[in-house]
């Protein structure tokens, strides 16, 4: 907002300090620095009209050390980070850019429907929370709206080095002057390329996979880019939701990966980085730094609380819209493909629920006895008991929350750094 009210005012006024907003890294710190003082403060306030409200967690015992300590524990948190996110976002991000609107959209509509889920559960006192298949459906439509956004913006174009597509290519050469060095770029108005990693020249095309010729084998790769928007979506908010289990694992694990795709969303947004790395120069991403610092900066700021012990949950209203924020913006600079690995610990914790469940049903049926392969899913709920039978029988001792959190942590920076070197891996 701020952005687009100072290009408006630079034509009529001028006044010291104006021009610091035309400048990326000056909002993207600024959204950072506002997201985080606004998750502290805020965030304290909120906390204790959830806590004298009594909108506190409902806690199923599963028998695991200090877990029933965490009963009445202020819920739906996730109030604090969609605030500390989307004021910052709207006071400094370019209201009139695709992906600023596609990443606000996003947290709003999957937010909400975390929080119809939270309150539900809370106020209502029903524990399944809103059906899954309206959450499914909700995810689905999110999905579709990307998709559709990504195919008729005029915004949503993506650049090519010309010595990667010339050849049988359909469009124009053109050249593009940046710090006195001179880059003849493909320019392709649309397309439905993504980046597969450790391939060089590793761009992959969705309508490769679609039948036909000509135009229709340009709609076939569309739809098909659009069920995988859809997918990825669904996949990421579901597998941060199935990971908000411990204090802090969520919150932490997501703002290591906003950090990554803050960071490459500046390189595919700028020209010069794009082609020094060989990649896809996708114009205006750059503007996604901005609400990706805003993303940030509300993480750690709800990290100050829900750090173990944990003062409040963030619940489905932070975990569905981190999910989704984090996919969205993976999509955006075609790097959907990055997702199990960069997002690893969301990938493997879904995982670990499906193996669970379908070798639980398959042994049962065929067996009669109902095999566990983990002792408890998701995965970080194995690390804390021993007391039951499963084909994995490590650790021996059960591990201590905080532990298991740290270590996980650890694992998503080293996926972060791996994730980062596969630009240049090829």
């Amino acid at each position: 907002m701020l952005y687009n009210l100072f290009d408006y005012l630079k034509d009529l006024m001028d006044f010291p300090g104006m021009g610091l907003f035309k400048y990326i890294t000056f909002r993207s710190i600024s959204a950072f620095i506002l997201s985080l003082l606004i998750a502290l403060f805020v965030g304290k306030r909120l906390i204790y009209k959830l806590a004298d409200k009594k909108i506190g967690e409902e806690i199923r015992n599963l028998g695991l050390e200090g877990q029933m300590g965490k009963k009445g524990t202020p819920t739906m948190g996730g109030i604090i980070i969609l605030i500390s996110l989307l004021i910052p976002a709207i006071l400094f991000g370019d209201l009139t850019n695709i992906y600023v609107l596609l990443i606000i959209v996003t947290a709003i509509w999957l937010g909400t429907i975390g929080f119809m889920d939270d309150y539900i559960k809370v106020f209502k006192k029903n524990k399944e929370g809103l059906k899954g298949k309206f959450k499914i459906l909700g995810q689905v439509s999110l999905g579709l709206i990307v998709g559709l956004s990504l195919y008729f913006s005029d915004q949503a174009v993506v650049k090519i080095p010309a010595n990667q597509g010339i050849e049988g290519a359909q469009g124009e050469v053109v050249s593009q002057e940046e710090f006195g060095e001179k880059i003849s770029y493909f320019v392709e108005e649309k397309n439905t390329k993504t980046t597969i990693p450790f391939i060089k020249n590793n761009e992959f095309d969705y309508s490769f996979l679609s039948p036909g010729k000509g135009d229709a084998k340009e709609i076939g790769g569309w739809i098909i880019y659009i069920l995988t928007i859809i997918f990825v979506v669904t996949a990421v908010s579901n597998g941060t939701n199935l990971t908000d289990g411990m204090d802090g694992l969520t919150t932490g694990i997501s703002a290591i990966v906003g950090i990554t795709l803050a960071i490459l969303a500046y390189v595919s947004g700028n020209v010069i980085y794009a082609n020094y790395l060989n990649i896809m120069y996708i114009p205006n991403t750059g503007e996604l730094v901005v609400v990706l610092a805003a993303f940030i900066g509300a993480l750690v700021g709800f990290l100050w609380y829900n750090s173990y012990p944990a003062q409040v949950f963030m619940g489905d209203t932070g975990s569905l819209a981190i999910g989704g924020i984090i996919a969205v913006a993976a999509i955006i600079i075609k790097k959907e493909l990055l997702i199990p690995i960069l997002c690893g610990i969301f990938f493997v914790e879904s995982l670990s629920v499906l193996i669970q469940r379908y070798w639980f049903k398959y042994t049962r049926k065929k067996r009669g006895t109902g095999e566990r392969i983990f002792r408890m899913a998701p995965l970080h709920h194995h690390f804390q008991v021993t007391d039951v039978d499963a084909l994995i029988k490590v650790p021996l001792r059960p591990m201590p929350e905080a532990k298991i959190v740290a270590r996980f942590w650890i694992i998503a920076i080293l996926l972060a750094v791996f994730t980062l070197i596969t630009l240049k891996i090829r």
